[in-house]
């Protein structure tokens, strides 16, 4: 195999160039056929020694010792070490091996034995080209290093970080799990519309579209729940949906504005229902995808613990837990002073229900760590949820917190149409064209008690492999552009 030396990037690939010409002089295909093999997992999980087995993969390291050559070799599944020998194979495929590069593919045919170091190894007795690279890929020992060309080139972040690759794969399997769950308790999954005539769901601001055809203004839905209703109300009694949101908002450590959201409806269900989906869906995603029901999440390896029953707590308690039993007694003036004493900034025209949400936001939720449903919240904020029977001034909801961060809302869904036309209204403002009139509509035909939540799915993701960061949980980040 070609010796790596320093060079630059274009006298790599021209040297790479070189032996992709000699290595087709020679005979070889350097983008080669469909070649039939055994995944390396497969290959490690059901290995016997003398056992003859056709592996392939790409070409990651090469030890070189006179005539023969140890290296590793990884298809996505597996990594295994490969055994070349100059006696074992024709001359014509021994000096071949020359002209390979780290980065290329290659099939072999060998058997199976154990070196003396206990490595579980393939003898190779023949092999294939399958696809040169004619690019050299990052330094062989300690993989990509470089954050934001990681994010830009996510193929070589999980060529070469395994933890890459295990992320997003263990992301794979939420999103089966997540389904299997669901359909096992008798839940229809559904699409609605990606774009929409009007932004209804939740308040944030959308992204644009202009559909030619109806010669119309069209947004990218920042929510499917009004149509989930919908179905809702047309019979569908158990239903889910898996898919994009839009919101044309910022960018940080939490957000994307093209991200994966889960929401469940449940025709005859409340609030409670829905806390029962998040304590049996959560232990069964740890159980089926971690084997361990704990998170070390964080640098700082935070152990989060998703065994139920998870704690409840009403919103007006854990502000008082943060800020002193007297704090909803106090003045909007000596509320807002000791907000600002405890770092906050308060602006000058909130009153006391705005200070006090500052607080929740900045405060109260980033103290709860461990599983948390908050309880209880004012109806101001939740304007699709129905208000508690006890006090119209609060509405029957959760929050589910962890580590700090909302992970979901759980709703008693707001069914009377009167009282949702009110709610939107006062959302909407002065804006009366915000109003999905056919949405209301809708609910005057009759919607049954439903509860409703919905997930999203890049913070769980985030939260069940102990990731801050979202770009790490998304394979194609939204980035700035180079240079910018």
């Amino acid at each position: 195999m070609s010796e790596e030396v320093l060079l630059s990037s274009s006298e790599y690939r021209d040297q790479r160039i070189a032996n992709m010409k000699k290595l087709e002089s020679m005979g070889f295909n350097p983008y080669g056929k469909t070649f039939e093999r055994m995944p390396l997992s497969d290959v490690r999980k059901g290995f016997e020694e003398n056992k003859i087995v056709r592996a392939a993969g790409r070409l990651m390291t090469i030890r070189r010792m006179g005539k023969a050559a140890f290296a590793t070799f990884n298809d996505g599944t597996g990594s295994f070490q490969i055994f070349i020998k100059k006696d074992l194979l024709s001359p014509e495929q021994y000096e071949a091996i020359g002209y390979l590069d780290l980065g290329d593919f290659m099939g072999v045919e060998g058997r199976l034995f154990v070196t003396k170091t206990g490595e579980p190894t393939i003898e190779v007795h023949q092999w294939t080209l399958l696809a040169k690279a004619i690019q050299q890929p990052p330094e062989k020992f300690h993989g990509l290093q470089d954050i934001e060309e990681r994010y830009r080139k996510r193929y070589l972040d999980l060529m070469m970080n395994p933890e890459s690759r295990d992320r997003f794969n263990k992301r794979s399997a939420i999103l089966r799990e997540i389904r299997n769950f669901l359909h096992a308790r008798g839940f229809t999954e559904v699409e609605t519309p990606m774009m929409q005539d009007q932004a209804g769901g939740a308040a944030a601001k959308p992204f644009f579209t202009h559909h030619n055809a109806l010669d119309k203004q069209m947004v990218m839905r920042i929510a499917p729940e009004l149509y989930l209703k919908r179905l809702i109300v047309g019979g569908f009694d158990k239903i889910f949906e898996l898919g994009k949101d839009f919101r044309n908002e910022g960018i940080d450590r939490t957000h994307n504005p093209e991200f994966t959201v889960l929401e469940i409806y449940e025709a005859y269900g409340d609030r409670k229902s829905m806390k029962d989906i998040i304590e049996g869906m959560l232990p069964h995603l740890c159980k089926t995808v971690l084997g361990k029901m704990t998170v070390e999440y964080g640098e700082a390896k935070e152990i989060l613990d998703f065994t139920p029953p998870y704690r409840e707590v009403a919103y007006y308690d854990i502000v008082k837990e943060v800020m002193g039993n007297d704090w909803f007694t106090l003045s909007k003036d000596d509320a807002a002073k000791l907000a600002v004493e405890r770092g906050l900034y308060v602006e000058p025209s909130w009153n006391h229900l705005m200070i006090t949400r500052e607080v929740y936001d900045k405060i109260a939720e980033k103290s709860l760590r461990q599983p948390t449903f908050v309880t209880r919240i004012p109806r101001q904020f939740v304007p699709l949820a129905k208000v508690c029977e006890d006090d119209p001034e609060l509405v029957d909801v959760f929050e589910f917190v962890v580590a700090g961060k909302e992970l979901c809302p759980g709703y008693t869904e707001q069914n009377d149409p009167a009282a949702q036309r009110a709610a939107l209204s006062d959302q909407a403002g002065a804006d009366p064209e915000k109003m999905d009139e056919d949405f209301i509509l809708s609910l005057e035909y009759g919607m049954p008690p439903t509860g409703g939540l919905g997930i999203g799915i890049d913070r769980l993701v985030m939260m069940l492999t102990g990731t801050e960061v979202i770009r790490d949980v998304i394979l194609f980040p939204q980035m700035k552009a180079l240079g910018k």
